[in-house]
């Protein structure tokens, strides 16, 4: 079960999330998102726990909780809706006139 947990204290790494996370159950993966200029935590990420009774219990404990002084909030992630838009690209027509679109 892939868990989503948001609040994080920006300080917070993934080893030490993983730990805390560990005192539920086996964990597959963890990631915190980070930004891509800066490198710093974003405060939120990821965990994937395999065993989904050992995950229920993780968010059922956590969330709402306090983290090194910060209430986080961890729930099961959700997929992301497909929109089934283009994300762009591709040929645009303009009359007789074909253009390539970015």
């Amino acid at each position: 079960m892939k868990i989503f947990i948001t609040g994080l204290p920006l300080e917070v790494g993934e080893d030490e999330l993983t730990a805390v996370f560990g005192d539920f159950g086996q964990v597959k993966s963890l990631r915190i998102i980070k930004d891509r200029e800066t490198g710093q935590s974003r405060g939120f990420g990821f965990v994937e726990m395999p065993v989904e009774e050992e995950a229920k219990e993780a968010i059922k404990r956590m969330n709402g909780g306090d983290y090194n002084g910060n209430r986080i909030k961890v729930a099961e992630a959700q997929e992301k809706p497909n929109t089934g838009g283009n994300a762009g690209g591709g040929f645009k027509r303009n009359n007789n006139n074909r253009e390539r679109s970015y």
